[in-house]
């Protein structure tokens, strides 16, 4: 299994770790939630990071750190937690508002300030990575306050696939969020 294959596969299991929130509580004795941390004399510390950007930067830090093949001048954290940051925006102050159209649905986006930015920054690009994902036809079009983005599909099971995903599940389709989070932290986003 190649390198990049491998951080992949880790940053997706953080995601899916903070997508779906992870336990609701760390087992005391389970010896692979807790370590013993240099220095603490023996004490037991916890190993999450506490919150869902925050650890999902703290994965990729700790990837880069222990690849020594790392080329830090091309390293970007900082854009990583912009991307966070508009992910939060799009996912928990966006206004959505959708109605279903034959074959699928139509959700009107909109929001203001910070929130508007990560509209008009994700959902266009995100189209690209879901268009013609599953028979899908997925469209994103900018109109004054938002986007509408536009999902259909040609067969009535995966129109009303769709229409159960509605925008937002649309928007967490297919696996392209781990990738896309690495090579924006290493310097090189993915082009569409």
């Amino acid at each position: 299994m190649n390198r990049m294959l491998r951080m992949v596969f880790v940053v997706a299991g953080v995601l899916v770790l903070l997508v779906g929130g992870g336990p609701a509580h760390a087992d005391n004795h389970d010896p692979d939630r807790m370590h013993t941390a240099a220095g603490t004399h023996g004490t037991t510390v916890p190993q999450e990071g506490g919150q869902s950007a925050f650890a999902a930067i703290q994965e990729i830090v700790g990837l880069l750190e222990a690849d020594p093949t790392t080329d830090w001048t091309r390293v970007r954290i900082e854009a990583l937690r912009q991307h966070l940051i508009d992910m939060s925006e799009l996912t928990l102050r966006a206004q959505v508002s959708t109605r279903e159209i034959p074959g699928g649905f139509a959700a009107d986006v909109t929001g203001q300030g910070r929130t508007l930015e990560a509209i008009r920054r994700m959902v266009p690009e995100h189209v690209q990575f879901v268009d013609g994902y599953r028979g899908w036809s997925v469209r994103a079009d900018p109109f004054d306050g938002g986007y509408r983005l536009t999902a259909t599909a040609g067969s009535a099971a995966e129109s009303a696939h769709l229409r159960g995903l509605g925008f937002i599940g649309v928007m967490a389709s297919q696996a392209h969020h781990q990738q896309h989070h690495w090579m924006i932290a290493t310097g090189r986003p993915m082009g569409g």
